[in-house]
């Protein structure tokens, strides 16, 4: 179901999902101010769509090295008309990385965990990859909804249930479908947190839309980044 949404939607889907000042955006931007402080010279983008972030980087950055994983042909078929050379967007999944441990500098993902089946093998796939930092610029449910809304998600999630909720809301299935979003899941970057910290030695986090002073409980999009242990000099 998910493939043939981007294969019906290859054509119009940056038009569908990109604007220039939306939370992946400024997510970006602040992405790349950390570049000179980590002598960032490659960056490993899973989930790349027809490739925005390869573009803006190469605009931006015309000597680093950038590779976009991206398992829908129709949308990989797009960013090569783009411009994308076939060796710079290319097939693969997010959850088996072929790529050999610490191989990019950074390791990102903008909106793409919450489309992955299992977002917990993604980022141990992008915490194995990654030489320098991993990048996280994705969706927090439980920072989704009105007031009452998000604290019935965060009890449920408090003692575990929150998976067994989210099926019994969504009729037996654990996705939601919609013309917006394709077939998307239930998904907080908080659910990594904890695996993520113990590869990091510091992990900022940012609200990117909205104006939360809770991350976990008010804000329904965020920025992450972690600075991998051992960085080398």
């Amino acid at each position: 179901m998910q493939r043939a949404y981007y294969k019906r939607t290859a054509l119009r889907y940056d038009d569908m999902h990109l604007r220039e000042n939306d939370e992946h955006y400024r997510a970006m931007r602040l992405m790349m101010s950390f570049f000179d402080e980590l002598g960032c010279q490659s960056v490993l983008d899973i989930g790349s769509g027809t490739g925005r972030l390869i573009r803006e980087l190469k605009c931006r950055f015309p000597d680093l090295r950038v590779i976009g994983v991206e398992p829908s042909p129709e949308l990989r078929a797009e960013g090569h008309n783009l411009g994308i050379p076939s060796d710079e967007l290319i097939d693969g999944d997010a959850q088996a990385l072929h790529f050999d441990d610490r191989s990019f500098d950074i390791v990102c993902e903008f909106g793409s965990l919450h489309h992955i089946p299992q977002p917990t093998l993604a980022v141990r796939e992008m915490l194995r990859v990654a030489r320098r930092a991993i990048f996280i610029s994705d969706s927090n449910n439980f920072g989704q909804g009105n007031a009452f809304i998000r604290a019935i998600k965060q009890a449920i999630n408090t003692v575990g249930l929150w998976p067994f909720a989210n099926w019994l809301k969504n009729g037996g299935k654990h996705y939601i479908l919609s013309e917006g979003d394709g077939l998307a899941y239930s998904y907080s970057v908080f659910n990594d947190y904890e695996m993520i910290s113990r590869h990091c030695s510091e992990v900022l986090i940012l609200n990117t839309n909205g104006k939360a002073t809770n991350l976990y409980r008010q804000a329904p999009h965020v920025a992450l980044l972690g600075l991998m242990r051992e960085i080398d000099q």
